[in-house]
């Protein structure tokens, strides 16, 4: 009797363990001449992420089409399970977006900041994460 509860929990486990071994998907709209974003892309398939580059050279339409305000722009675009992710944001930010499960419309790091993943380097400052919202003055989500 014991083994049929073996091979059923061995079957249960073998039957999830591809589906987490996926990786949670990425669509990152990016120049195809960045080596940043696809560094960035490394990074996110490194933390268990499975990233889908869509090259784009009108990268600005892409953030208008998301709702990325200027101020927030970073050198690409993705989407994760719903969220606008803008710029290189570190993994442990868009996994903690994830599992909060907060009521925005994403996270973004403006602009192409030293020591962000995918920029060589080592950063000079903390760096800030904002979330992706519509009030006026950004607010903080976290800092790395």
């Amino acid at each position: 009797m014991r083994y049929p509860k073996i091979l059923l929990l061995a079957l249960i486990l073998g039957v999830q363990l591809p589906a987490l071994a996926a990786g949670i998907p990425v669509k990152l709209y990016k120049n195809p001449n960045c080596g940043c974003c696809d560094d960035w892309a490394k990074h996110m398939e490194a933390n268990g992420f499975a990233v889908e580059k869509i090259n784009t050279t009108d990268l600005p339409s892409i953030q208008q089409q998301y709702g990325v305000p200027d101020k927030l722009a970073g050198c690409h675009t993705a989407v994760v399970s719903g969220y606008i992710v803008e710029g290189l944001v570190p993994a442990e930010f868009v996994k903690r977006l994830l599992k909060e499960h907060s009521p925005v419309k994403g996270i973004a790091l403006p602009g192409m900041p030293v020591g962000a993943p995918g920029m060589p380097g080592e950063k000079r400052a903390p760096l800030n994460v904002y979330y992706l919202d519509q009030g006026a003055t950004p607010k903080i989500f976290g800092s790395f």
